[in-house]
């Protein structure tokens, strides 16, 4: 079987486009699969990312219940506002100290 230049082109464009629209609905399908009630959950990694803490401090968060989490299949998440909470509560907190 025997294809000029041209038409192997062609077929490899055609064949990107549709890794390209694959690839969309993976991630929105992704997006759909990290969010609950139309809001974004973050896993652990992202949680300590965001708040620049460690691993420690994340779990002592949760034994204190600072911060409420929710385990999928094993593997725990945040509510992206739970965490803004924290946040405003400890920003609070650290205003009020310093009156």
């Amino acid at each position: 079987m025997n294809i000029d230049k041209m038409e192997f082109v062609s077929w490899m464009g055609r064949i990107m486009t549709r890794f390209d629209i694959m690839s969309e609905k993976i991630k929105e399908n992704q997006n759909d699969l990290n969010s609950i009630d139309g809001e974004q959950l973050l896993d652990n990694q992202d949680v300590l990312q965001l708040l620049k803490i460690s691993p420690r401090s994340l779990q002592r968060y949760r034994s204190n219940k600072k911060i409420p989490y929710y385990t999928i299949s094993g593997k725990l998440y945040y509510k992206l506002s739970d965490v803004h909470q924290l946040i405003r509560d400890s920003f609070s907190k650290s205003v009020r100290g310093c009156s």
